[in-house]
């Protein structure tokens, strides 16, 4: 939300339905969360008609290249053999797009209001989900794709569906996870109002932090994909988490002004590939 152009009066509005409803989750039991996560993302996309999510498809151009940009960077990792997952879909527009170059696609998400007229390929199949399970085939996926999901569920949540995302991946199979940087947040609406994150984003991690959930939940190894403006590359993440920990020494204020450059982006915007 780094470039929302809206007036400051419905930014004020988004944040204090968000926040609200972000409250809910935030106090709610493991067992109310299992309902909550839906009825939540519903309700803000009812009552904040000007989200980002159901608004860009305004500008289709602007839509488009940002497809492209996931696509460039999933694209090595894709064959006419691989059986895809993306989590958190939307409007199903990145997966609609991988389906042309893979055996079958699962695009789950919360919410049936997001996903509401999305129009399917044959190969492509819209799974809703309670937040945390992974409805598909144990064993059956080659790679598992999020873009902006992590931040958004309870951190006990986070871990659990890690944990079935890594048994719907087969043997060698790979989870690339994209999340933004706690060091450079807040991320989410509360950007404009909060000091740290208080709307959706439920928990901003670290690479180093998120590295350590992805190998305690059993993944063999982690790298980094690095890069952007739709050039990537993957690499070991060891020498990205020692420009990281520099960085977090900075005084948050510069770390918050830094992290809009497009090299901060490209190096620290965290772009995980958990290998089962």
């Amino acid at each position: 939300m780094l470039n929302d152009s809206r007036t400051h009066e419905r930014l004020r509005r988004h944040y204090e339905i968000e926040r609200e409803l972000a409250d809910r989750l935030r106090t709610a039991s493991s067992e109310e969360r299992r309902e909550l996560y839906a009825n939540v993302y519903d309700e803000l996309f009812q009552r904040v008609p000007d989200h980002p999510q159901l608004t860009r498809q305004d500008d289709p151009q602007a839509a488009a290249r940002e497809v492209q940009v996931q696509l460039r960077l999933l694209e090595p990792f894709l064959d006419r053999t691989v059986r895809f997952l993306e989590l958190g879909a939307g409007d199903c527009a990145v997966s609609t797009a991988v389906a042309s170059l893979v055996a079958h696609v699962y695009a789950i998400d919360v919410s049936a209001e997001i996903v509401r007229g999305a129009e399917a390929p044959d190969n492509l199949e819209l799974v809703l989900s309670d937040g945390v399970s992974v409805p598909v085939p144990g064993g059956s996926i080659q790679v598992a794709f999020s873009n902006q999901l992590m931040e958004h569920l309870h951190p006990e949540d986070a871990l659990t569906q890690l944990r079935n995302v890594y048994d719907a991946l087969a043997t060698g199979g790979v989870y690339i996870c994209l999340t933004p940087n706690r060091l450079t947040g807040p991320h989410d609406i509360s950007r404009q109002f909060d000091d740290v994150a208080t709307g959706f984003h439920l928990r901003e991690y670290t690479i180093a932090e998120l590295r350590k959930v992805f190998l305690d939940v059993g993944f063999r190894r982690t790298s980094i994909i690095i890069g952007g403006r739709g050039h990537f590359r993957q690499t070991h993440e060891n020498w990205v988490r020692a420009v990281e920990s520099v960085f977090s020494r900075l005084p948050a204020n510069i770390r918050r002004t830094l992290g809009e450059r497009a090299y901060a982006v490209g190096l620290l915007g965290i772009r995980l590939v958990g290998h089962k």
